[in-house]
């Protein structure tokens, strides 16, 4: 696993042993984010603020960072994950511009103080029913997105998902067992 494009591009990525993540691969990443780098998603990558919840080996969040964002935050709460979260930063030089958060990716927090709401969120909750709908639900809070944010939600290809209020869908995309799910915020939630 590696990052595909933009400043880190080769950038081998660890992961911690076991099935404690789901690592995206290469090949469904580099969709996605050729995707995102065009209209009309574009603007909430470049120079953007990323909120990756259930982070896992970061490969999202440093993908979004290679290719233009200005800061991502980082939602994990296991300890194998967050070992290999950390050495993923640390080997892209990424540390200005990442904040790793070990705390509940079902309900996270606000940007602090001044700072400006996120401009795109990328979730890859557990495989579990309830999971994304759960997920999408903690977004809802007030300050958390910007008006115009775009939400990405990796899934099984087979989940079946419905947007909650608050939420429209763009697109829908399936690259073998990763399911795309893109978003963009209705304001007001």
């Amino acid at each position: 696993m590696r990052i595909v494009a933009g400043r880190y591009r080769g950038v081998r990525l660890d992961a911690p042993a076991g099935t404690v993540t789901r690592p995206t691969s290469d090949r469904a990443r580099e969709a996605l984010f050729n995707i995102l780098a065009n209209a009309p998603y574009s603007a909430a990558l470049r120079g953007g603020r990323v909120l990756d919840l259930f982070a896992g080996t970061g490969a999202l969040g440093l993908e979004s960072l290679s290719r233009g964002a200005a800061l991502c935050h980082h939602y994990e709460i296991d300890r194998a994950a967050l070992d290999a979260l950390r050495r993923n930063i640390e080997k892209c030089q990424a540390g200005d511009l990442s904040i790793i958060r070990s705390a509940d990716a079902y309900a996270p927090d606000k940007p602090p103080g001044s700072a400006a709401p996120f401009d795109l969120a990328l979730i890859d909750p557990p495989y579990a029913e309830g999971a994304v709908e759960r997920a999408l639900a903690g977004l809802a809070r007030p300050g958390l997105l910007d008006d115009q944010a775009f939400v990405v939600v990796q899934t099984h290809p087979k989940t079946p998902v419905s947007p909650p209020s608050g939420f429209i869908e763009r697109d829908d995309r399936r690259y073998g067992a990763a399911r795309f799910l893109i978003l963009e915020r209705a304001a007001p939630f």
